[in-house]
């Protein structure tokens, strides 16, 4: 003869009595009679009857059943207090929230704490708030586990789940931070700077918090706050932060001294360089050129143009002659370049902030005309990466694109393709 289905629910303590899995109360079965257990069953609004069981042939009553009052209720019961074990809810609503409940929560894939893998224990944490109905109301559930299983189960306290939504709430910009810097486009160094101030605020220890809260705030600062200690790589994060538009005014005033005189530095440098470059060519020409011949003929070429310019000028131009020719050597002025440092640095600073969307890269090409020194200087430092995400990235690019089937791609081809990949 078949066990009944009421022991699903029960387990035997002795030969005359057993125990609702569900309620843990005392039930006599004398000689194996489940007629009781059967009866207490129905409070719970588990019917095993033949005739209306509702256990194994469809799925159990849903929250707008009418079998049994404590079910009726269900919709207006929060989650948390129908799912807990230690919840004041009615314990009828178990069954109906396993459906419910799982219908309602959406399907991932299996995310698992890898070390080579950032953030992903936070994922874990914060996938297992997300399902955290579906993972409580299953554990509860005996249709799901036979009794003996269930006993050892451990379950989540309210304890537990709290830390877990306190670490989830603390390390949720800790992960924001690491997608900034290793976002595919503009991970540029500028931002390293104020990331890491907005991450000293919210890791900064308040009254309010809890300690599960301070001791992972201690914890994070304490590493974070060993980083970019070296005071040259200190000074050059400054320096790129203030020529990235969107966080210029993050930075003090010593560093714009400091950007001012690598400014000059960098562009006297450029000015000796030219200046070396024409002085050979003067001399290439001086030496393939004859000496006579060439300087007749250079001085006639040279008043025929001058006279050949005069005759073309308007009559207005004529007639303002000398006024034109003062504003023109006005203009033509040459200003040194401590002066042209010191302006283009006072006009990009006048200039209001971007948003943070906005590809600095691309800002600092769009005013390459009115701002050529230091767009000049900006691509020295734009062009480092936050983060070494985006080489990897190409590494990995490449090892899809040479694969075993191509191995005999040229060097040439290869870089073609991968940079097609990247840049397109």
């Amino acid at each position: 003869m078949p066990k009944s289905k009421a022991w699903l629910y029960f387990r035997k303590t002795d030969s005359n009595n057993a125990r609702c899995s569900i309620c843990d109360k005392t039930i006599a079965c004398k000689s194996g009679n489940t007629s009781n257990m059967l009866k207490h069953l129905t409070v719970h609004g588990i019917n095993l009857r033949a005739e209306s069981c509702t256990v194994f042939s469809h799925t159990p009553p849903s929250a707008s059943s009418t079998t049994t009052p404590a079910t009726a209720t269900a919709p207006t019961t929060s989650l948390q207090d129908v799912l807990r074990p230690d919840s004041d809810s009615s314990e009828s609503t178990e069954h109906s929230a396993v459906s419910d409940i799982s219908s309602g929560l959406p399907e991932h894939a299996v995310i698992l704490d890898v070390k080579n893998r950032w953030n992903s224990l936070f994922l874990m944490v914060e996938r297992f708030l997300e399902q955290f109905p579906a993972l409580q109301a299953a554990s509860m559930d005996p249709r799901l586990k036979r009794s003996m299983e269930k006993d050892r189960l451990e379950r989540v306290t309210d304890d537990d789940y709290r830390k877990a939504e306190e670490f989830v709430r603390v390390m949720k910009i800790l992960y924001t931070s690491t997608l900034c810097i290793s976002a595919e486009r503009s991970p540029t160094l500028g931002q390293i700077l104020p990331i890491l101030g907005k991450l000293q605020h919210h890791f900064t220890v308040t009254d309010g918090d809890s300690s599960f809260t301070q001791a992972i705030k201690e914890k994070i600062w304490g590493d974070l706050a060993q980083r970019y200690q070296d005071e040259g790589i200190r000074q050059f994060l400054e320096e790129g932060t203030a020529l990235d538009p969107r966080f210029k005014t993050k930075v003090t005033d010593e560093v714009w001294t400091r950007l001012e005189k690598e400014l000059i530095n960098r562009t006297s440098q450029q000015n000796k360089g030219v200046a070396t470059q024409v002085q050979q060519m003067e001399q290439d020409l001086e030496g393939t050129a004859g000496s006579h011949g060439e300087d007749s003929s250079g001085e006639d070429s040279t008043v025929a143009v001058a006279t050949k310019k005069k005759a073309g000028l308007p009559a207005l131009g004529e007639l303002f002659e000398d006024e034109d020719m003062a504003v023109e050597s006005q203009q033509e002025m040459p200003h040194t370049i401590t002066e042209k440092a010191q302006e283009e640095i006072q006009r990009y600073r006048g200039l209001p902030s971007t948003l943070t969307s906005v590809n600095p890269a691309t800002w600092w090409w769009t005013v390459r005309d009115t701002l050529p020194l230091l767009s000049d200087l900006a691509t020295k430092y734009l062009c480092v990466q936050a983060s070494s995400t985006p080489a990897e990235r190409t590494f990995s690019t490449a090892g899809d694109t040479i694969s075993q089937e191509r191995a005999c791609l040229s060097p040439e081809k290869a870089d073609m393709l991968i940079f097609l990949k990247k840049n397109c």
